[in-house]
C-alpha cells in the first residue's frame, strides 16, 4: 500500500519562491506542507492547486502558561482563517512557542501548573477546529539537538496530553525525527500512539535528511503503520541529501509497502 505523502516546502527546491515550490512539490505527486502563514501570499499558493496537509496553527504563546495558553488560543483564530484559503486540514502546535527554531522563553523543569495549563489550552484549541472543521495537532519535540528550553516536547508527554484531552480535533503531530533523538524505540511509539496520530513527519537522523541517509529504519517503520491500519499522511520534513527529486524519490519508496510485506 502507499500512504498520503507530503513534502515540507520550507526545507526542499528552496532556490524558487514558496509558491513554486508549491508546484513542484505538487507536480512530483505529494501533499505540500508550509510553516509561517502570515508572512506568504496564501491566494497564490492556492492558485497552485496543490493539496495542502498542515501549516502552523498559532502566532505567539506557550500552551504551558494559563496566559501563554490564552495568548496560542487567541492566534489560533488567525490561523484557521489562513486554513480555510488553502483547504488546510491540520494546523500544528507546540507546547512551548518557537523563535527560529529555539525556545522563546526556555524552562528546565516541568510542574503540574504546566501540565493543566497546556491541557486546558488544547481543550479550547479543541472546541475551535470542531467548529472550524480543523484538527489542532501537537507536535513532539527533541530538546537534545533542536529545541532546548521547550517543555512538555517528548513523545511520551505529547502523547499524554493528547489522551488525557480525549477531542477528536486535538491530536499528535508525531515527528519521527524528534522521537527518536530524545527516546527512540520508535516502532512500539507508532504502535502505542495508535489512533491519537492526527499526522506523521520524518526525517532521517543524523543530518535530517530524506530515510535512507542515517540509522532509522523506516521501510520497518511503515509496516507497523501499516499493521496498525494507519491510513493519515506522513510528512517529509527533511533536507535533501543531495539532488532533491532523487530525495523525495527515497521518501516515497520508504513509505511503498507491498501486499507482501
Amino acid at each position: 500500500m502507499s500512504f498520503d505523502l507530503a513534502v515540507c516546502s520550507e526545507m526542499v527546491f528552496t532556490e524558487l519562491d514558496i509558491v513554486e515550490r508549491a508546484k513542484r512539490i505538487d507536480d512530483l505527486g505529494f501533499q505540500v506542507e508550509i510553516w509561517s502563514f502570515h508572512d506568504k501570499d496564501l491566494d497564490a499558493l492556492a492558485a497552485t492547486g496543490a493539496t495542502f496537509s498542515s501549516m502552523t496553527g498559532y502566532l505567539h504563546g506557550d500552551l504551558y502558561d494559563p496566559e501563554g495558553a490564552q495568548e496560542v488560543v487567541r492566534t489560533a483564530q488567525q490561523a484557521i482563517k489562513a486554513a480555510a484559503v488553502l483547504g488546510v486540514p491540520r494546523l500544528v502546535v507546540h507546547p512551548g512557542e518557537l523563535v527560529d527554531g529555539q525556545a522563546a522563553r526556555p524552562r528546565s523543569r516541568v510542574t503540574g501548573d504546566m501540565w493543566f495549563s497546556a491541557l486546558r489550552g488544547l481543550e479550547a484549541l479543541g472546541e475551535l477546529g470542531a467548529d472550524a472543521g480543523v484538527t489542532f495537532c501537537l507536535e513532539n519535540l527533541n530538546t537534545i539537538v533542536d529545541h532546548p528550553g521547550v517543555p512538555l516536547a517528548r513523545a511520551k508527554d505529547t502523547l499524554a496530553l493528547i489522551e488525557a484531552v480525549g477531542h477528536p480535533n486535538v491530536k499528535m503531530m508525531l515527528d519521527l525525527y524528534h522521537a527518536q533523538i530524545g527516546e527512540g524505540n520508535l516502532v512500539e511509539l507508532v504502535r502505542r500512539a495508535g489512533d491519537a496520530i492526527g499526522e506523521i513527519q520524518v526525517a532521517d537522523v543524523p543530518g535530517r535528511c530524506e530515510p535512507g541517509t542515517g540509522e532509522i529504519n523506516y521501510p520497518a517503520i511503515a509496516r507497523a503503520l501499516t499493521a496498525i491500519g494507519y491510513q493519515g499522511t506522513i510528512g517529509l520534513e527533511a533536507w535533501a541529501s543531495g539532488d532533491e527529486e532523487l530525495a523525495l524519490r527515497r521518501f516515497r519508496d520508504a513509505f511503498t509497502v507491498s501486499p507482501a510485506e
